[in-house]
């Protein structure tokens, strides 16, 4: 029988930098002031459905600093946690890896179909969260 452990702080800061940073990785990718408030309400919704071990490290503790300068800098940071956060939740609770690549990937699709359809950049922007939240070698 697998045992679930409790996530420490530093893991759900880990969880969250890679669940909030993948919905502001898609979101710079085609950015916009308009579509930002369509964005920001699409991706509320979609990680609200967030349960379990996932939904308590996404609504406690900090909010996760994130990069703001460029593209480039905002996946140096997210990409690694996605992988990180997969990795935690493997060892720490196995039953909430799929809920998490499926949450991450869901918020960040319908941050993409939020404003004007999808963009080649945000397209781009989704591939990498989802070879980021895949299993590590």
């Amino acid at each position: 029988m697998i045992m679930e452990q409790r996530l420490t702080d530093e893991e759900r800061l880990i969880l969250k930098t890679g669940a909030f940073g993948a919905v502001f990785l898609v979101s710079n990718a085609d950015p916009g002031v308009l579509g930002v408030i369509r964005e920001s309400i699409a991706a509320s919704g979609a990680l609200a459905d967030a349960s379990g071990t996932v939904k308590e490290a996404l609504t406690t503790g900090p909010l996760p600093r994130l990069p703001r300068d460029s593209q480039l800098e905002i996946e140096s940071v997210v990409l690694p946690a996605l992988g990180r956060a997969v990795r935690i939740l493997r060892e720490k609770s196995p039953r909430d890896v799929d809920a998490y690549r499926e949450l991450v990937l869901a918020a960040a699709d319908q941050v993409a179909r939020a404003h004007d359809g999808v963009a080649p950049a945000e397209v781009a922007a989704i591939d990498q969260i989802r070879v980021a939240l895949a299993e590590p070698a």
